[in-house]
Order: C-alpha cells, then sequence, then structure tokens
C-alpha cells in the first residue's frame, strides 16, 4: 500500500484550520502533517514536515498568501491548491495565483461551517491529482501590449464559418489565456467554452481574458448570438448548448442535471454542437482531469466534424485528452504553442458561414 499524500494546510481562519484537516483525513490516503497560520509559518513548516502538497488562503496577515506561493512554488517546487473566498476580489486574486504558478483551486463556500464537506471530494481529488503531476512545459506567455481598440465593433462582427466548441478544466485558465491570445480579432469562427468553473467565477475569468486577447470574450447570456471573433464562456453551475433561431444561432443555457458530475458539462456542449452543426463543428479538449467531453468529442467526430486533444506535454493534467485519444476521438493531437494556428488553418477553409443568421446576412432569396 502506498504511503499518504502528506498535506500542509494554510489559513489564517482557525474555522478552516479545523475543518479543511477533518475532511481531507476522512480520505485514508491524504495525511495532513499540519497546519500555518499565514505564510511565514507555511513556510517554516515545509521546511520542518515536508509536505508533498499546500493548501493555501490567499488573504491572510502577515506573508500574504501570493508571496507565500512565490516562495513555494520557487523554492520548493510544491504543488498548490489556492482555497478561495467567492468573492470578487477572491476571484481575482485565484487567477493571479493560478497565472503565479498555482496547480488549480477550489472556491470555500458562503457558509464554510455548514457546507465545506460539499467540496470534500472536489479537493481531495485534486490533491491526488497535483501529487503526481509535473508542472507542464508551458510556452512563454505573450507580452499583454493589445490595445482594446484593435478588437473589431461588435456592428462588424459577422456569421461565423465554424463553431469551435473548447472543454477544459484544471490547467485551463491559463492555457486557455494562451490560446485566445494567439487568436486575430478578425477570426472567422464563433468560439463557445466550457470551463470547469464555480459558480461566480466565470464572469471574472472572461473579463480578463477580454482584456489580454484580440478576440471579444464574455460570460454567456442565454441568447447570445454565436457570431465571428467573439468568445462565450459558460457560467458556472449552468450548461451551456447552442440553438439555431430564426434571427440567428445562439447560446442557451440551462440548469438541468450534473454529466459527467459536472456542470457545465463539455459533453453537454459538445454534443449540441455535433447536433445543430456537423461538419461546420470543431471540438477542441484539452487539459483537465477526468473524463468530461471525450465521448461527446466522438459524437462530433461521426456528425464530419474536426475533433483535436491537446497532446500530452503540454498539459497539466492528461485526463480529458487522454480519454478522448484512447477512445479513437481525436483526429489530431496537439501541442498548446500550434493550437492557435491550427485553429486558424481548419477556419480558412472554404467553408460557407453557417446557420440562419448567414442566410440573414446574404438577404433575401430571388
Amino acid at each position: 500500500m502506498s504511503e499518504p499524500v502528506r498535506v500542509l494546510v494554510v489559513d489564517d481562519s482557525a474555522l478552516m484550520r479545523k475543518l479543511i484537516p477533518q475532511i481531507l483525513q476522512a480520505d485514508g490516503s491524504i495525511q495532513v502533517v499540519g497546519t500555518a497560520i499565514d505564510g511565514s509559518f507555511a513556510l517554516k513548516k515545509i521546511e520542518e514536515l515536508k509536505p508533498q502538497v499546500v493548501t493555501l488562503d490567499l488573504e491572510m496577515p502577515g506573508m500574504s498568501g501570493m508571496q507565500a506561493l512565490r516562495e513555494i512554488t520557487t523554492r520548493y517546487h510544491l504543488p498548490v491548491i489556492v482555497v478561495s473566498s467567492h468573492t470578487t476580489q477572491g476571484a481575482s486574486a485565484t487567477f493571479k495565483a493560478l497565472a503565479m504558478g498555482a496547480f488549480d483551486f477550489v472556491a470555500k463556500p458562503h457558509d464554510a461551517s455548514a457546507h465545506m464537506q460539499e467540496v470534500a471530494q472536489e479537493l481531495i481529488s485534486k490533491i491526488k491529482v497535483a501529487v503526481h503531476t509535473e508542472a507542464p512545459r508551458l510556452p512563454k506567455p505573450l507580452p499583454l501590449s493589445f490595445e482594446q481598440a484593435q478588437k473589431p465593433r461588435l456592428k462588424q462582427r459577422r456569421a461565423p464559418n465554424r463553431i469551435v466548441a473548447i472543454g477544459i478544466s484544471t490547467g485551463g485558465p491559463n492555457a486557455l489565456q494562451y490560446l485566445l491570445a494567439h487568436l486575430p480579432g478578425d477570426f472567422p469562427a464563433a468560439i463557445l467554452v466550457v470551463q470547469h468553473m464555480p459558480e461566480g467565477f466565470t464572469d471574472m475569468f472572461a473579463r480578463r481574458l477580454d482584456e489580454c486577447c484580440p478576440l471579444e470574450v464574455k460570460e454567456a447570456q442565454s441568447g447570445d448570438l454565436l457570431q465571428a471573433g467573439r468568445v462565450l464562456i459558460c457560467p458556472g453551475n449552468r450548461h451551456m448548448r447552442v440553438r439555431r433561431m430564426p434571427m440567428g444561432d445562439v447560446a442557451v443555457l440551462s440548469d438541468e442535471p450534473r454529466v459527467n458530475g459536472h456542470r457545465p458539462s463539455v459533453d453537454v456542449l459538445f454534443r449540441s454542437v455535433a447536433d445543430e452543426f456537423g461538419p461546420a463543428a470543431l471540438a477542441v479538449l484539452m487539459t483537465g482531469m477526468g473524463d468530461d467531453g471525450a465521448d461527446a468529442l466522438g459524437a462530433v467526430k461521426a456528425a464530419g466534424g474536426m475533433t483535436i486533444a491537446q497532446d500530452k506535454e503540454s498539459c497539466t493534467v492528461f485526463g480529458m485528452p487522454r480519454a478522448a485519444i484512447e477512445r479513437g476521438h481525436a483526429i489530431r493531437v496537439v501541442a498548446l504553442d500550434v493550437l492557435a494556428n491550427t485553429l486558424q488553418a481548419q477556419c480558412l477553409h472554404e467553408v460557407q458561414p453557417v446557420g440562419r443568421l448567414a442566410r440573414a446576412q446574404a438577404g433575401p432569396a430571388h
């Protein structure tokens, strides 16, 4: 039997220093070796207790969580899972932490004392994956020098010639930022993204992406048009589908039950895109735990669409793409640093604009 994963819990809240070890140690394969009240204590405890994974609160007195994160990842090369507060400020700090090298995050429930058990399995799963995950060899990020004025104005947007659906999970925020920053503002396809992320975080995520890439990025709302150069991020705790409507093709959100344990689920989006757009669909399965989206990638392939999986070397976690590749559903396997060029090449093929929006733009038939 393998040794339990050694975890250090860092949080300035006495309640959280009690609750997190309780939920973790209910799993026999995890051992909480200690707790720390702030970043300075955390670094001392790491030297003393030799943990393999650290859970980290970002909002602490003394040495901040951000300072501690920088030390833990650069000096000790330990995976860090951020335990984030459910606030706008907390969400913003969380995305900065992920950009600085945190492995992943879980969101504290609004009433932690009553609902911490709800995130227990998520935290346990992420710890078990983190301890066996090497940092991916990510390409260097682009300098964020692009001007908002370069974004095409909405009235200039046109019907897409393809529908690109992206499913992504652990490691997603950094990988998606890299991908979208390399696509031009006049990208001819519409992009829909399911990123496994809690409710309350996806709006901030979409805003950050919108600030650092030439495309228009927004959190999806039901009825949003699928337009060339527009990226719609599925809100946390909703499912997203596509639907053809008389005045144009749109995204539609729903509160149906979880699929593959997730809401949003990649499977739901991929199957919808396959059903509605067939050969004009292009589905991409990127870094993430589990197998959400793997079977539905096969549905896109069966409908005549293109299917792409991110390669192992550039994934933070090679779970979702691997499942699709092993099942024979990925037509191409592509590294992150060439994925943008691959999508552009696919979408520049002579494919007619899809859906009713294209017909509306073309005017009445004669």
